[in-house]
């Protein structure tokens, strides 16, 4: 390893014309050149090329995770669908919780059916909110 220092990961327009002087490099090392990479216990560097991709992406001005309806042009739309994690967790991602207006403390009490899960979103003392659109 020729430094121990790790620099830090540029972002924008810095991102954008480091990466366009490297064009003759890999992917890969252009991340690691951008300082897109961590160092292992073992002192082993890791690329991390999904912050490096996030980072050209919201670097070139293309916005994933939209909050308005799609046109078929651009953005991500929910699926309503997730998975059960590896360690048995359910996560709902930002965008369903952005689309609903949740902020962080909202509360929810968790009702379990035979096949389903049900969150009923709870005001700040306790009591249900009230949704006009069930």
């Amino acid at each position: 390893m020729a430094n121990d220092t790790q620099i830090e990961a540029l972002t924008g327009k810095a991102l954008l014309k480091k990466v366009k002087d490297l064009e003759n490099l890999s992917k890969e090392e252009k991340a690691k050149a951008c300082g897109y990479y961590t160092l292992t216990k073992n002192g082993v560097e890791r690329v991390n090329m999904m912050k490096f991709l996030n980072a050209l992406i919201e670097a070139e001005g293309i916005q994933l995770d939209s909050t308005q309806g799609t046109n078929g042009r651009g953005g991500r739309s929910a699926s309503y669908r997730i998975t059960v994690q590896s360690n048995g967790n359910l996560l709902i991602g930002s965008a369903y919780t952005k689309q609903m207006g949740l902020k962080p403390g909202d509360e929810f009490e968790i009702s379990l059916g035979r096949k389903h899960i049900r969150l009923k979103q709870l005001e700040g003392d306790g009591e249900y909110y009230e949704d006009d659109e069930e």
